[in-house]
């Protein structure tokens, strides 16, 4: 069940730079933050956030889009550090002492370091095939631009290959920090994303739940009826 973007994205100045945001759903429902992963944008998040926004039990959905990502600012520094110092910023913005926070894969590990950071706006977390910080070997080699122009900054995915190879080990540490209920959903063998590391990542995580969808690394896209029934009953406890 594909969706289709209608949402045009508002603006937010937020750490110093802007960030574009797309909402759906009524301003006083609970708040739920998406957070896509690398070379997509908010848009991507369209099918689930229709389902969420919608009655009997809408919730307030925000998705912005990623430093380097589609309409928001490509600064030209993109630590995964600085992306979640934005995420925070932009909940400060919107007004929002808390949410629950929804990340595929980067936008994942950037929901990893704001629940380290700042456990307090996050009451919920949910990871969609994230695996645990652990260095890569061998290093990803550095990729090849596409031609064209992209929707991206190609200076943000060399940025993010470089933390992805050698991660701070602070990330590793801290993972016993997030205390909020989190489920990480793994995307089963079909996965770019090697299963055991993202059982490794729950396995950190003090209050975490694995569930398996096989649907390889873009879970929420590729069955997202069952992504949502998932993701639905987690939120409701």
């Amino acid at each position: 069940m594909p969706g289709v973007d209608t949402v045009e994205p508002h603006t937010i100045e937020a750490n110093g730079i802007t960030l574009a945001c797309r909402t759906w759903g009524p301003p006083d429902a609970p708040p739920v933050l998406l957070l896509h992963c690398r070379g997509a944008d908010g848009a991507d998040w369209t099918t689930v956030a229709e389902r969420l926004a919608a009655p009997p039990a809408p919730r307030r959905v925000y998705a912005p889009d990623l430093r380097g990502h589609g309409r928001s600012a490509w600064p030209g520094e993109y630590g995964v550090e600085a992306m979640s110092d934005d995420i925070r910023a932009l909940l400060a913005a919107l007004g929002l002492d808390s949410a629950d926070v929804v990340g595929h894969s980067l936008g994942g590990l950037v929901a990893c370091l704001l629940a380290q950071r700042h456990p307090g706006v996050v009451r919920r977390l949910v990871l969609e095939d994230v695996c645990a910080p652990v260095p890569l070997d061998p290093p990803r080699p550095p990729a090849p631009r596409p031609e064209g122009e992209l929707s991206f900054d190609w200076a943000m995915v060399r940025a993010t290959d470089e933390q992805r190879n050698a991660p701070d080990p602070v990330w590793w540490d801290h993972m016993g920090r997030i205390a909020m209920p989190t489920l990480v959903i793994g995307g089963g063998p079909a996965s770019l994303i090697p299963q055991d590391q993202v059982a490794q990542l729950a396995a950190l995580i003090p209050d975490a739940t694995l569930v398996t969808v096989d649907a390889g690394h873009l879970v929420h896209q590729r069955r997202p009826a069952r992504f949502l029934a998932v993701l639905e009953e987690f939120l409701a406890r």
